[in-house]
């Protein structure tokens, strides 16, 4: 676990206080902006493969997915990100293919098409590569009921795939808003679990369950699976109902917490719409610079490892 002061050393910021709340802001992201460029991003020793995962809609999971992901990437580390999601609104956000016909998630789990045959790569980042979804994974849920140990077969591919790729960096994978077959690949075939929660004040309702359903699946399925990072979203500063959130995280989930809380900011959500992550879209925003500040404390959880 990364600590506060080594994050501070990577990420100084200036102590002079502007006139203006606005100055104040725009200089923290400069200040942040050159840290960022002079930063290393260190590489784990062995792919780490992370599964983004929260059955509430609507707290950025998919956003976060997408945005680390890139911020991963632009910072020269290898990255391929799994949608397997039927929305497919990390393709969409990637500018990854993904109408019907495109080779996709799909035919890795139904039928067993290699997983490095289906990858895209990101038309913005060099280091980032999109295994897409499409609409047939909809029907996938009823399709696995009879397939013979339908638990494993992300992890299979996975596992075949990296065995053959071992350069890559990190595997992310984007989870649909469920508890379903499709959630339940995810989470055997990865070792790493990242939980967005937003800065709201049902912000822990529903997480119990979520944590229940990681204890039994690492129980009977999967013994490696663990809860390593928590990541604040929608965070607004001004608010004490933010910073009381933040504070209870903080309280229930202090090691794995990400000290860099995501702002609720109009171009983090501008950005899909352009078929780019915010990192490409917007580098200099402060949604980018918090998904860049979150993706290093994440490459230093992890390097070395």
């Amino acid at each position: 676990m990364v600590s506060v002061p080594v994050l501070e050393r990577c990420l100084s910021v200036s102590s002079a206080v502007p006139d203006t709340p606005l100055a104040n802001a725009l200089a923290r992201n400069a200040k942040d902006l050159a840290a960022l460029a002079r930063t290393e991003f260190p590489r784990p020793k062995q792919p780490v493969v992370m599964t983004f995962a929260n059955q509430k809609g609507g707290v950025g999971k998919t956003t976060s997915a997408v945005n680390v992901a890139a911020a991963l990437a632009d910072a020269g580390l290898e990255v391929v990100l799994i949608d397997i999601d039927p929305q497919g609104n990390a393709s969409t956000a990637l500018g990854a293919e993904h109408h019907a016909g495109t080779p996709s998630i799909y035919e890795v789990l139904l039928d067993g098409t290699p997983l490095a045959e289906v990858l895209q790569p990101c038309p913005d980042l060099a280091h980032l590569r999109v295994c897409p979804a499409t609409l047939d994974l909809s029907g996938a849920e009823v399709e696995l009921v009879d397939v013979p140990n339908r638990e494993y077969l992300l992890e299979r591919a996975l596992r075949s795939f990296l065995r053959a790729e071992p350069e890559v960096d990190y595997v992310i994978i984007d989870c649909p808003p469920s508890l379903g077959m499709l959630t339940l690949n995810a989470f055997v075939a990865a070792r790493e679990v990242l939980i967005p929660i937003q800065a709201e004040y049902y912000a822990l309702e529903g997480l119990s369950s979520l944590l229940r359903a990681i204890e039994r699946i690492k129980v009977k399925l999967n013994p490696e699976l663990r809860v390593s990072n928590i990541l604040v979203t929608m965070f607004d500063g001004r608010t004490n109902l933010s910073r009381e959130v933040m504070a209870e995280v903080q309280n229930h989930f202090g090691k794995q917490l990400i000290h860099t809380p995501i702002p609720r900011s109009v171009r983090l959500s501008e950005a899909p719409s352009y078929s780019q992550s915010v990192i490409s879209y917007d580098p200099r925003s402060t949604g980018a610079i918090a998904y860049r500040k979150a993706a290093l404390e994440i490459a230093i959880r992890f390097g070395g490892k």
